[in-house]
């Protein structure tokens, strides 16, 4: 009989039962029934691994990025998604235990057999898209000027489960409102970069990047394209990434704008609340309760969850769709569509950036309450996940200069889901700061 080596560290209780099932002969129909090589403590040899799509080291000049996955990578990605193996059907009809298995298949479907990456790839390479060194960490981004001078510089910010393509249908209204019915008094230069971690970024080799952090990198990178001043704006994480530039408050920033106060993880209610704090109470309550399970696990073990999305697609179309189909003004599916939504998750899977997205949570573990002297505009979407009433954004924001809470679409990825809606509420914000 081969001789089977206990590895250490094995709770006791398992060592006990272990070598009482020895001493009766369980070994020896171990010793029939399994491969020799895993009795013996050997691995299997190591299936071959598709190459990365790799990028360029960035220096600290700014170089243009050309993006082209390897062939090999998305055949292996289409081997995989067929090779998926399905649990069973959860056990109500609706989306109460997540995406249902009907729903999950479909999209999977159609990912394998009709999706099309690299029309997503000439859609970017077509636009001026670049990476930099700041701070020790190669960060991508867009940068877009705008045909009118005296155009307005601002610097977008994504967050999760997005990236920079939130933002890609905004990019020409911004920039060139005259073409959509704009005044050429409106228009923007826009940088739009990925966070660390995410997209065509580095991914940070140790802890330290913070909000902060980045949103120092932030500065530097718009100093860097030789901008004395700008405005930002963002939501989800982005919102955090804009309210730490705007605590910062460096020399050159006007105002920012969010879709997404982070107040909401920290409100400042009423002694008696009013029926709209109520509401907004009730909707935390909920989000907290019963749609923040991600967010615990991706605040403490993201390591942990990354293992299986960077080994399955499916799993991480599942674990990304989920959050689109229910943060989005559509019926439990994504208000920008399927081929926008399989860009997106398919950049998390080429990149292999799963667990490096999900340590943002880990190394923001707490929000604070915003208190900030600078100008703020606010926009309150009708299907965000929490909606924010005026009277926190007047406590929080001591120059609050625009509020609207009377948008007719939109959730909670507002520049995807209705860039027109977007594009307006960034010009009214910031008209006055011009």
């Amino acid at each position: 009989m081969a001789q089977i080596t206990e590895p250490e560290g094995l709770p006791d209780a398992w060592r006990f039962s272990r070598r009482a099932m020895l001493r009766a002969g369980g070994a020896a129909t171990l010793a029939a029934a399994a491969p020799a090589a895993l009795l013996l403590g050997e691995l299997p040899a190591e299936a071959s691994v598709p190459p990365d799509l790799v990028l360029p080291p960035a220096t600290a000049a700014i170089e243009r990025l050309r993006v082209q996955a390897p062939e090999q990578a998305l055949r292996d990605l289409k081997a995989r998604l067929a090779r998926t193996r399905w649990p069973d059907a959860g056990t109500v009809s609706g989306w109460e235990q997540g995406v249902p298995l009907t729903r999950a298949k479909a999209v999977i479907d159609y990912w394998a057999k009709a999706y099309d990456w690299r029309r997503f790839e000439r859609r970017v390479n077509a636009l001026p898209q670049h990476r930099t060194l700041i701070d020790g960490l190669g960060v991508h981004f867009l940068h877009v000027r705008s045909p009118h001078p005296g155009a307005l510089p601002v610097i977008l910010s994504h967050g999760w489960p997005g990236s920079f393509i939130e933002f890609l249908d905004t990019i020409d209204p911004l920039t060139d409102p005259v073409r959509h019915g704009g005044s050429a008094a409106d228009a923007f230069d826009v940088v739009i970069p990925s966070l660390p971690g995410f997209g065509f970024s580095d991914r940070p080799t140790a802890t330290g990047w913070t909000v902060d952090r980045i949103a120092a990198a932030w500065h530097q990178l718009m100093t860097r394209l030789g901008y004395s001043r700008y405005v930002a704006q963002g939501g989800d994480w982005g919102s955090g990434v804009t309210h730490a530039l705007a605590k910062l408050a460096p020399p050159g920033l006007l105002g920012i704008h969010t879709n997404f106060p982070t107040f909401l993880f920290d409100p400042p209610v009423s002694a008696v609340p009013t029926p709209e704090e109520t509401a907004a109470l009730a909707q935390i309550t909920a989000f907290t309760t019963d749609g923040a399970g991600y967010l615990r696990e991706m605040t403490t073990r993201p390591q942990t969850v990354g293992y299986g999305l960077a080994d399955s697609p499916s799993g991480l179309a599942a674990w990304i769709y989920e959050k689109f189909a229910a943060w989005t003004d559509g019926d439990h599916a994504p208000a920008f569509g399927i081929d926008a939504a399989l860009d997106d998750i398919t950049l998390y899977w080429l990149t292999d950036t799963a667990a490096s997205s999900a340590r943002i949570y880990w190394q923001n573990p707490v929000t604070k309450r915003p208190s900030l002297d600078l100008p703020v505009g606010v926009s309150v979407f009708p299907r965000e996940i929490m909606r924010a009433p005026r009277v926190w954004a007047e406590r929080c924001y001591r120059n609050l200069i625009h509020f609207n809470d009377q948008i007719p679409h939109g959730g909670h990825f507002a520049a995807w889901e209705v860039p027109e809606i977007f594009v307006r509420e960034l010009r009214d914000t910031f008209r006055p700061l011009r």
